[in-house]
């Protein structure tokens, strides 16, 4: 804990006027940006999968940028949409229990 304030407080004097903005950028630098990108973007390509199965590709995508694999869970819980393969399994689950009035 110690060697990471040691990275954080480094070159930063807590009396000037910048200092927050030098421990902002010093902390920043201490984020491993690639994997949590990464993680965003399979967020989104699941997120994307999921609502072409529900009929919510766009809906997919932005939940699964905006809030990760709690997304996933939501669009599943969401009825389906009026297009993809949930809905024409309902739709045929519907049509077979549906007797025919002729």
């Amino acid at each position: 804990m110690d060697a990471l304030l040691q990275k954080l407080l480094q070159g930063v004097n807590p009396g000037t006027p910048g200092a927050t903005w030098q421990l902002l950028h010093n902390l920043l630098a201490l984020v491993p940006w690639w994997p949590l990108i990464w993680f965003t973007l399979a967020c989104a390509v699941v997120g994307a999968l999921v609502g072409w199965w529900r009929g919510r590709i766009g809906l997919g995508i932005v939940l699964g940028l905006v809030v990760g694999p709690i997304a996933w869970a939501a669009l599943w819980a969401l009825p389906p949409g009026r297009y993809g393969p949930a809905r024409k399994r309902l739709d045929a689950r519907g049509a077979v229990r549906r007797p025919s009035t002729v």
